[in-house]
């Protein structure tokens, strides 16, 4: 279950005390840094196996496979020639069965696996954006979704890293443009990356050394060898002058042969040439209708008529609807609300649109559109269906995404209040799951569909159901997505709730909305969204709210080291709290409090919120927050000098952790046992705690803490009279806190680092406590003050 440590939305009233979202290139920080104790190492991760199944009866093509073969280089294991390769062609003319063939008669020569996206550049919707296929393709790696940088950069650098010595197909399928590409590429290696495009994608071949195959429409031959492979054991044999004409009307394009020949063989006792007379009349009628529009698109129009009107009736009529659902892909409940039908109903219905090749199956329950076919299918419902039943169907699908999202949050989010909803509509009938896991997978598989449904509701008028669904989504959106996912549903739903004047519900996205930037960094426009929220909620007399508003501007308080505000934040916040008998946000509020004062340096008055907060934890069986309550007591215990209480403290506490599999909370505890263990002059053990910490830290992507470990590590190796290692590790540290803007933690390692240097360079050392005043300037709680004073004396007696 997610927990407080992992960052999710519910959880992140509670403070880990200042932490980074800020990700490190891997790799590129580090330099010749080495933890010389224990040797870094990471899994190898799962091979993945993402390749969609081969086209049936595929055939011809053969010089383009050629050329593909060509691209690699003997069969013995050599490396591959190019390492982008760049398919482009028409709409329709095969490019992703050519790929895909391709890629089933050759995966045996990527042994580390073969990954797959399609990027659906050319999909009425929106495409998938490289940050989104680089999150699948990490986790995909092995990379736990909590670990998953949320920086579309440093989550890039992390996937060249994991497959730079490793040898991968990489197939990145409809990608319209260079930007889509272009951060799913290695950085080197044997991998192997094949894009398919209607476009040349000149600046692949500019910058990135990509060679290209175009494909056109398929030679005479070869367009008859399709039908008549396809059509196959269904019909008679074809006279083949009347199988190149069926092929001429068809453009010869292997999408509308495809689809012709499968109605061909579904009529296998009808003349082919009553077939070819329809279509024909069909193409004639484009040809009247159309203007300026291509060869290729008036005849993949007419096939797509032709055999749209060979449907049964409730069949076009679910194919036609289906063009209004929010995405390109749907599952069967999702699609029998849709149509207003029963699911085993549904099911026969798809199974006409599979049969006809006018949809696609991906899994038993789930399916999805070509991206021509889906804007076909759009433009029926748009001339075909009423507006009142096109407004209907529309209800029906959102409806069923609101109470499933719902029904999700009882599993993701079960001590979160739900959002008091009407009752599904009467034809809809939302999920049940019956686990937590089942509820991740429903998540996890319609998440490409949240941000859709919430934008496709605001354009349609259902501003009521569209920050509804923002609302909810926070709570149902699965653990590998990012708060930056939902920042554009939040700001979708936070303007239909404010066109009907609903001040509640802004406060609600207004306070996700301060989250979400909390968690991104985005501190300004965090206590921007969070300060509106207070406004609303004081006016709306919301007290809760104004409370939860409160804590999360404190915790943002307590990042920047604002500590006086952090304090009184908290403070309001505990306050109303506990006048309103809430014992868990009370418990979190004296957490915060208890963090605030530790990091202040006024240890008697956070011990005197500490056993308050810790029990209060305990009695609510809040297993993190009592985690993260025992690692500050640890600190705070070690700082008075009781390094067998401190112990004892975070030894429970990384119990906890490691019995919730909570990573975010393991790496930065570990730097607490760090902390005593060097202390107790267990050297060995503090550097194996720092390592640990910080490969946890630099898995997460939080460079921050990763610094933190590192100065650790600095330490630990001053304390044993190595110098000049520890001089690297705080110089590095030094660095991240500086390219971070955190002047705090950037003094406090000047600090370090000058201690390091003074035994062999005393007027270096000189240069960086001098700095290190001038960014201590601005803090002046108790513990500044007293680093700041221990400096200047030192300063003095230099200068003395």
């Amino acid at each position: 279950m997610p927990t407080e440590g992992n960052r999710r939305p519910g959880d992140s009233q509670n403070d880990l005390s200042g932490s980074s979202r800020d990700v490190v290139q891997a790799g590129s920080v580090t330099g010749g840094i080495h933890f010389h104790h224990v040797a870094a190492s990471g899994p190898s991760g799962p091979v993945p196996r993402q390749l969609p199944a081969d086209v049936n009866t595929f055939v011809n093509r053969s010089d383009e496979l050629g050329q593909l073969n060509a691209v690699l280089a003997d069969r013995n294991g050599g490396r591959v020639v190019v390492s982008v390769h760049v398919v482009a062609g028409t709409a329709g003319a095969g490019k992703t069965g050519l790929v895909l063939h391709w890629a089933h008669q050759v995966k045996d020569q990527f042994p580390d696996g073969q990954l797959f996206v399609n990027l659906r550049g050319y999909d009425p919707g929106e495409p998938v954006t490289a940050a989104q296929a680089l999150r699948r393709f990490l986790r995909a790696l092995g990379v736990a979704p909590a670990e998953v940088p949320q920086d579309v950069d440093d989550a890039a650098a992390m996937y060249r890293s994991l497959i730079a010595d490793r040898r991968v197909l990489i197939l990145l399928d409809n990608a319209a443009t260079v930007s889509q590409v272009r951060l799913l590429l290695p950085g080197g290696g044997d991998s192997l990356v094949v894009v398919t495009s209607r476009s040349r994608l000149a600046g692949l071949s500019v910058r990135d050394g990509a060679q290209r195959i175009t494909l056109g429409t398929l030679p005479e031959p070869e367009a008859v060898a399709l039908l008549r492979a396809v059509t196959r054991g269904y019909r008679p044999e074809d006279d083949g002058d009347k199988l190149a004409e069926l092929a001429r009307l068809c453009a010869r394009l292997p999408l509308a042969l495809r689809i012709a020949a499968e109605r061909a063989a579904s009529h296998p006792h009808m003349q082919l040439d009553d077939l070819i007379s329809d279509l024909r009349d069909e193409s004639a009628l484009w040809d009247a209708l159309s203007t300026g529009i291509d060869d290729e698109a008036e005849a993949i129009r007419s096939v797509f008529t032709w055999s749209y009107r060979a449907l049964p009736t409730h069949s076009a009529r679910l194919f036609r609807l289906l063009g209004l659902h929010p995405g390109a892909a749907f599952s069967l409940p999702a699609a029998a609300a849709l149509g207003e039908s029963t699911p085993s109903r549904t099911r026969q219905l798809l199974d006409d649109l599979v049969g006809a090749h006018l949809l696609e199956q991906t899994a038993p329950d789930r399916f999805q559109f070509h991206d021509l076919l889906r804007a076909y299918a759009t433009d029926l419902a748009q001339s075909e269906e009423p507006s009142d039943q096109r407004q209907a169907a529309r209800r029906r699908v959102l409806s069923w995404y609101l109470h499933t999202a719902d029904a999700a949050q009882t599993w993701l989010y079960p001590s979160e209040d739900h959002l008091p909803l009407p009752g599904p509509l009467p034809e809809v009938t939302p999920l049940v799951f019956t686990d937590y896991n089942a509820a991740v997978d429903w998540s996890e598989r319609e998440q490409g569909n949240f941000l859709p449904a919430v934008r496709d509701a605001a354009r349609n008028g259902m501003d009521e159901t569209a920050w509804q669904l923002a609302t909810i989504l926070w709570f149902a959106r699965p653990a590998s997505s990012s708060e930056r996912d939902w920042l554009e549903l939040g700001r979708i739903g936070l303007e239909a709730a404010t066109r009907r004047e609903d001040q509640r519900a802004q406060t609600r996205l207004l306070i996700n909305t301060g989250i979400a930037h909390r968690a991104l960094n985005n501190f300004s426009e965090g206590l921007d969204a969070l300060e509106r929220a207070v406004a609303l909620a004081r006016s709306s007399q919301s007290r809760f709210d104004e409370a939860q508003a409160l804590n999360l501007m404190g915790l943002i308080h307590l990042r920047q080291r604002e500590l006086d505000l952090a304090d009184a934040h908290f403070g309001q916040a505990m306050s109303v709290f506990r006048d309103l008998g809430n014992g868990q946000r009370t418990a979190t509020a004296l957490s915060n409090i208890a963090s605030t004062r530790l990091s202040a340096g006024r240890l008697p008055e956070a011990a005197s919120v500490i056993d308050e907060a810790l029990a209060a934890h305990r009695a609510l069986a809040n297993r993190g927050g009592e985690g993260n309550l025992l690692r500050i007591a640890a600190a705070l215990r070690l700082e008075e000098g009781d390094t067998d209480a401190a112990r004892r403290s975070i030894d429970e506490a990384l119990d906890i952790a490691l019995a919730l599999r909570d990573h975010t909370r393991e790496g930065f505890w570990l730097l607490t046992l760090g902390d005593i263990q060097r202390t107790a002059a267990q050297h060995g053990d503090a550097l194996t705690s720092y390592q640990r910490s910080a490969m946890l830290h630099r898995r997460l992507g939080d460079r921050s803490r990763e610094a933190l470990a590192w100065r650790g590590t600095g330490q630990t190796y001053a304390a044993m009279d190595r110098h000049g290692e520890a001089t690297t590790f705080h110089r590095q540290a030094a660095a991240v806190h500086r390219d971070l803007g955190d002047t705090w933690q950037l003094a406090l390692e000047l600090d370090h680092l000058a201690a390091a240097v003074h035994p062999e360079d005393p007027e270096t050392a000189r240069g960086h406590w001098i700095e290190a005043l001038t960014h201590l300037t601005p803090y002046t709680d108790p513990r500044a003050t007293s680093i700041r004073s221990r400096i200047e004396a030192l300063l003095t007696r230099a200068a003395g």
